[in-house]
């Protein structure tokens, strides 16, 4: 299971969508603080979390359809 996790397809698909949901999430969040320039550490952190995520999520997702898919093949 965690080896078709790090897979280079999965790892680099992950990536990408954490990037594009994980910059989304980031400006609805805290859009007003980064276009003021008030951001604190907390907020980076906060903000770096928010991109795990999304990474997280398309990680796990792409490794159960991986797995059913090698399972169907059967």
């Amino acid at each position: 299971m965690f080896h078709t996790a790090f897979r280079k397809d999965v790892f680099l698909r992950a990536f990408k969508m954490a990037l594009i949901v994980g910059i989304i999430l980031a400006i609805i969040n805290h859009g007003d603080h980064i276009f003021l320039g008030t951001m604190t550490v907390t907020n980076w952190t906060k903000i770096l979390i928010t991109f795990c995520v999304p990474f997280c999520v398309s990680t796990v997702s792409s490794v159960l359809a991986i797995k059913k898919e090698q399972l169907t093949v059967r």
